[in-house]
């Protein structure tokens, strides 16, 4: 009996984490800019944003591939340093990130907006700094839109296939993650060792979400009186 190669796991593990790590910090940090700024064109920089999550993957990964390739803008300065970055790992996590970002970004958003700008104000009439307001008062208040958003991410990076195969290819060992794996299994009619994958990947998501839930149920029990804790330390 052939030994399984764990590769895609490994593969698919550090590019979902190492994505949704990129997402998650600019999501939140774009998020927060957007929520509470008004200004021309904010409707079409907010559709941009969020352009990826209805385009099919394909013309996602084109587009990357138009920009990051060896005669794009952006790619020909990569190649000429000698860091290519199509069919790299690097590529894998680009694609899983642009990809992810707008469920990042508007999972985010939608919680910043939420907040009641009061809350915020109490907290600096009382002699919270900007820094502390945001820290102790906006995220605890946001983060079960937060979290939802960073696994939202997370499964999505995990599942992402079309841009991966066209930016990053199928090289096992290298960029093969588990959803490039399980195509081309079925394509050699390997049914059963995609089948193994695909209960893999469901699980990881399964006890991801899981997990997810009851983290958020335990930091909502210290996020209903942020303006208290903050004055206590401001």
């Amino acid at each position: 009996m052939a030994v399984m190669d764990l590769n895609p796991l490994w593969i698919s593990l550090k590019t979902a984490l190492v994505a949704t790590a990129i997402t998650f910090i600019l999501g939140i940090i774009i998020a927060r800019w957007m929520a509470k700024r008004e200004f021309k064109g904010k409707s079409l920089l907010d559709g941009i944003f969020i352009l990826p999550l209805v385009l099919p993957p394909t013309v996602v990964g084109f587009i990357l591939l138009w920009i990051l390739g060896r005669n794009g803008w952006l790619g020909s300065f990569f190649f000429e340093i000698g860091r290519p970055i199509v069919f790299s790992w690097s590529a894998t996590v680009i694609a899983a990130a642009v990809v992810s970002f707008p469920l990042m970004y508007q999972t985010a958003r939608g919680a910043f907006e939420q907040i009641d700008a009061n809350i915020e104000d109490a907290a600096r009439t009382l002699g919270a700094s900007e820094g502390t307001v945001f820290w102790r008062i906006t995220i605890p208040m946001a983060w079960p839109g937060i979290a939802a958003g960073t696994i939202l991410a997370f499964a999505r990076s995990l599942g992402e296939f079309g841009a991966t195969l066209m930016l990053a290819g199928n090289i096992p060992g290298r960029t093969q993650t588990i959803p490039v794996a399980i195509y081309f299994l079925v394509e050699g009619g390997k049914q059963q060792q995609a089948l193994i994958w695909v209960m893999v990947i469901l699980l990881i998501s399964l006890v991801s979400i899981v997990a997810l839930n009851y983290w958020k149920k335990y930091q909502r029990r210290f996020s209903s009186h942020p303006v208290r804790e903050v004055t206590a330390d401001s």
